[in-house]
């Protein structure tokens, strides 16, 4: 009796593991390999805009984050103000 209750326990804790990624996960592509293809990305978004639910999240999630990183670019611009200040 002694050795089967620790014995459960580290059957249990063993069963519970993390699960394998599903196949869904493993095709969508990375957010730089949207970013690189604006033909795929326009496809993909108006896809995502009619048909989200059969898409995924994930995918139409790293679409909307390839379409920022193509919209701001990696925000590495620098700030130059003007020379002279506005006037309101």
């Amino acid at each position: 009796m002694k050795l089967i209750a620790p014995f459960l326990l580290v059957a249990a804790i063993t069963a519970c593991g993390p699960s394998e990624p599903s196949n869904q996960e493993a095709i969508v592509p990375t957010v730089e390999e949207l970013a690189a293809d604006p033909e795929r990305l326009k496809e993909l978004r108006l896809q995502c805009k009619t048909e989200r639910p059969t898409m995924g999240d994930v995918l139409c999630n790293r679409v909307a984050e390839a379409t920022n990183k193509r919209f701001f670019g990696d925000g590495k611009v620098p700030y130059t103000p003007s020379e002279t200040p506005p006037k309101f």
